[in-house]
């Protein structure tokens, strides 16, 4: 995140005396010592931080250690950093909703004498939202998880809790996982976890290392608590408070888990749910099911570009940046968030929203006529559960209350749909609404507010109960006017007494220390200084003029003051009572929360597919057991949003036993990565229930999509870009099955030719044999697309393996290359690496080099350069005899069993490698003659 550097030649002034100080380093030395708690102090016009944190604000936000301040002096000095309130605002925010990392306290006090008054997570920002969400809207909802895990041998028992604080939900889940967490991994994913609780003991074992990896890949900040409090005693009777509705199916769910449950309860434990009486009888629970939605890791997530980054030029670099074009204000875009991380996977939810979706492409008017009137309407979720909090007020109904009233225009333009899908209209939209809308629902709501609310004030910017609602309001309302008219009428008389013009030369003002006092100017003053010292009491004389009144006003000021205090306090009773019955239609304002979002998140959808400028087509969708990935005229949504791409388009048909497994070559920069990478956003896409950038799309569903895309150095981990690109691949082989989709990019490249060649055949093979997915395989291994030959061959195959490449076109006078961007059948016989270089320009001696040393070094000889489609030059194998490959290999085999039972560990060092080296001196020996084992040395 990028400080403002400016800020530090504008930084609030430390002011603190000696005793203020010597209090506050006592008080600061009783705090535990906590790495991860940024604690800021509020000094009611800015904030301070101090020590390590001050430190760490200093350098991270401030971009220099010039900002610090030293409190104290000698061994007691203690480094200090003070902090605006927009600076506050800004480092809370990156700490709470970018990093994970970080908790932030807050605290208030003076002197010695200072408690905690906020405390927030990245998965608990429920106290800070005022901070963080002023200016912003909220556009993901922080989750928290629990986990218990039990391990058994190679595998894991995987006992998980969540909550989803913004929307009151508790969510339970047990299921297998392997050990790389592939299961978990998606599950974090698909429910967007930003924290993460388990045992102490736990982390400790091996078994949990990649546990930690698998959280530090999704983002998710960890916390160990006590064992003692994974436990599910008394958790009944704590869910039967929180959880709304009969005790009798929460007693059934919890009842189906073993190691859910522990887990839950040392979540409730964790988020103090129980001790904000605001969420008793206000939570849903349920069943999470990890086979209930498409599973994406954060390898996919990554590789498609789901989710925004810091790194984004634009917001049409990521999916969600593109997709998002909702109108509400928040709920729209937090409900995309979650689709994008949950896609369907069943057909019928697939095909419902693609027809609301086709009804809203194909009606213009209503589509624009509906995000008109959306955009009308608040955050109706986080509005209701600041009411349920008892941290709402008037102005929260009010929203709320313009929200309510924009429905019966939503209405009226939804019912003027007449066409092929006016009745799931209908039935999703109309009636619901209805149902909401009447008599006893948001009927009596409306109601309510326009009888309670004084809404003629809101022109002013006040939001007050009216008089009419409460006899003693009303009666200290005309007390207040009554003696308002009084000190009016005296203002009048005193003027006339005084001979000065009313309001010009004599003034009445309202003084916060004296209450009602005349005023006039030093000017007037000496004309009535006799009357002034023996009828008033003069209180102050300033440059603005002399402040003075009489006993008439004063009295009648104390009497105003009185009566207006009691009217605020009657104004306060009212206000909690109206906010508490307003909580009780939080039912209703949730489900309506719900429609609107959908709504919205659709319309969305149709609004891009639309308004692109070659159109988005309706994607034919099938159940995963039939039915093909065919793509015609496919483009990668995000990359043609660009404004300096002019976007070739491309087919993909992943056929069942045709080309069900397709391995794809071709030069750097020819589009590879492009290509496959589009096929798995597109069905993406599909699955949330979108209109998808094809010509025609036909898209069988998958219940996963795994992404081993481009390579990445985790240093910090201590992970090499072969080590991240093998774990990856390993997450793949152990969780894909023959219902997924895969897509691999340049696999096998962290490490020799060889090896790297043989891996990237193997894992082939395995995916071909074995797993039996739909497979898109770029690679730069040209001799992988032997595959092919060798699959057809084999009996009884069922996927097929085809090979594709994208075309390049090489001039035969010049040697320029020019990238075609089409994939086209067949394999790719050259390689372009050295046309790429020449792209960087190279200086020519060291492409010349290049070209020689490869010629040297392909097991083929070049291929002549041939140009229109004309046959490629025909490539020499140089194979050795057979029958001296199978002595070389016998004695090769020999060499390394006789190796293999050296006992090392008894050896001594010098022993050890004198008997090697015995070993491969009558090697050498035998390798005379024979270039096979030459090869092998």
């Amino acid at each position: 995140m990028e400080g403002n550097f400016e800020e530090t030649n504008k930084l609030p002034e430390l002011k603190l005396d000696a005793k203020q100080a010597q209090g506050f380093l006592s008080f600061f030395k009783t705090l535990p010592n906590d790495s991860r708690a940024v604690r800021f102090f509020d000094r009611k016009d800015y904030y301070t931080a101090h020590g390590e944190n001050s430190v760490f604000i200093a350098q991270t936000y401030y971009h220099t250690t010039t900002a610090l301040r030293q409190i104290g002096s000698g061994a007691n000095a203690l480094s200090s950093v003070s902090i605006s309130k927009n600076m506050f605002e800004t480092i809370v925010r990156d700490l709470l909703l970018e990093r994970n990392d970080h908790t932030v306290e807050l605290y208030e006090g003076s002197g010695s004498n200072w408690r905690l008054v906020k405390a927030g997570s990245p998965g608990n920002i429920g106290s800070f939202e005022d901070v963080l969400f002023a200016n912003n809207e909220m556009q993901d909802t922080p989750v928290v998880v629990s986990l218990f895990l039990s391990f058994q041998e190679s595998r894991c028992v995987v006992g998980m809790a969540y909550v989803d604080l913004t929307r009151r939900v508790l969510g339970l889940a047990e299921f297998l996982d392997d050990s790389r967490f592939t299961n978990l991994e998606s599950s974090l994913v698909a429910i967007g976890a930003k924290e993460c609780i388990f045992p102490a003991e736990s982390g400790k074992s091996n078994e949990c290392k990649s546990l930690y990896e698998s959280l530090e890949r999704c983002g998710v900040m960890t916390t160990e608590r006590s064992r003692q409090e994974f436990k599910g005693r008394d958790l009944e009777s704590d869910l039967k408070r929180l959880v709304k509705g009969n005790i009798e199916p929460v007693r059934d769910l919890i009842s189906g888990f073993e190691l859910a449950t522990p887990a839950l309860g040392a979540l409730l434990s964790f988020s103090e749910l129980l001790s904000d009486e605001g969420n008793y009888g206000n939570f849903t629970i349920r069943r999470y099911d990890i086979s209930g939605f498409m599973r994406l890791d954060s390898a996919a997530m990554r590789a498609l570009n789901v989710m925004e980054s810091k790194t984004d030029a634009n917001k049409n670099f990521s999916l969600f940046g593109l997709m998002n074009r909702t109108c509400t204000a928040g709920m729209g875009k937090r409900l995309l968030h979650m689709w994008l991380k949950q896609p369907l996977v069943d057909l019928n939810e697939i095909t419902m929203r693609l027809d609301i979706v086709q009804c809203f492409v194909e009606e213009a008017g209503l589509r624009q006529d509906l995000r008109q009137h959306l955009k009308r309407i608040s955050d109706v979720e986080r509005l209701v559960r600041s009411l349920e909090r008892r941290r709402g007020g008037l102005q929260h109904i009010i929203k709320l209350y313009q929200s309510t009233i924009r429905l019966p225009f939503i209405k009226t333009s939804l019912q003027q749909y007449t066409g092929e899908f006016s009745s799931l209209i209908s039935k999703r939209y109309i009636k619901r609404l209805e149902a909401l809308s009447d008599a006893d629902h948001l009927g009596k709501f409306i109601d309510l507010v326009e009888y309670s609310v004084d809404l003629d004030q809101l022109e002013n910017g006040e939001y007050m109960i009216s008089s009419s609602y409460d006899a003693t309001l009303s009666s200290l309302k005309d007390q207040k006017e009554l003696l308002e008219q009084q000190i009016h009428e005296l203002h009048k008389k005193t003027a006339i007494e005084l001979d000065l013009p009313v309001d010009k030369a004599l003034k009445l003002d309202k003084a916060a220390q004296y209450g009602h006092v005349f005023r006039i100017t030093k000017k007037e003053e000496p004309k009535i200084r006799k009357k002034l010292t023996t009828q008033f009491l003069v209180l102050e004389t300033r440059k603005d003029g002399v402040k003075f009144t009489n006993t008439k006003l004063k009295k009648l000021g104390d009497q105003y003051q009185s009566v207006v205090d009691d009217y605020k306090s009657c104004q306060k009773e009212l206000v909690d009572r109206v906010v508490q019955t307003v909580a009780s239609f939080s039912e209703v304002f949730e489900e309506l929360a719900g429609m609107l979002s959908e709504m919205d998140v659709l319309l969305s959808f149709a609004d891009l597919a639309a308004s692109c400028p070659t159109p988005y087509c309706r994607p034919e969708v099938t159940s995963s057991d039939v039915g093909d990935i065919v793509l015609e005229g496919s483009r990668h949504p995000c990359v043609e949003a660009q404004d300096w791409v002019n976007f070739i388009p491309n087919d993909c048909r992943l056929m069942r036993g045709e080309s069900w497994f397709q391995i794809i070559t071709g030069p750097n920069m020819g589009g590879k990565s492009t290509f496959i990478r589009q096929v798995g956003v597109t069905v993406l896409m599909a699955q949330v229930g979108s209109f998808v950038p094809c010509d025609k799309a036909s898209v069988s569903i998958r219940d996963c999509i795994f992404a081993r895309v481009g390579a990445g150095d985790c240093q910090l981990r201590g992970v090499s870009t072969f080590m991240q690109e093998m774990l990856e691949t390993a997450s793949i082989l152990k969780g894909a099955t023959d219902k997924s989709l895969i897509i691999i990019d340049e696999l096998g490249r962290g490490t020799s030719t060889y090896d790297g060649f043989g891996l990237a055949w193997a894992i082939c093979e395995h995916l071909v044999q074995v797993k039996k997915a739909p497979t898109l395989f770029a690679t730069h291994f040209h001799e992988l697309t032997a595959l092919a030959q060798a699959n057809s061959e084999v009996a009884g195959n069922t996927v097929g393996v085809a090979n594709f490449h994208v075309s390049a076109h090489i001039d035969t006078e010049s040697r320029k290359l020019t990238m075609l961007y089409k994939v086209e059948p067949g394999a790719c016989d050259q390689s372009f690496g050295i046309h790429v270089a020449e792209f960087a320009n190279f200086p020519e001696s060291v492409v010349a080099l290049a070209r020689e040393k490869a010629a040297e070094l392909e097991d083929f000889s070049p291929p002549s350069i041939v140009i229109n489609n004309e046959e490629s030059g025909k490539r020499k194998s140089r194979e050795d005899d057979a029958e001296e490959v199978s002595r070389g290999a016998a004695r090769a085999h020999k060499f390394l069993k006789e190796f293999a039972e050296m006992p090392l560990d008894k050896m001594e060092l010098k022993d050890s490698l004198k008997r090697l080296h015995e070993l491969k001196e009558e090697l050498e020996k035998d390798d005379v003659g024979c270039h096979w084992l030459k090869q092998f040395l």
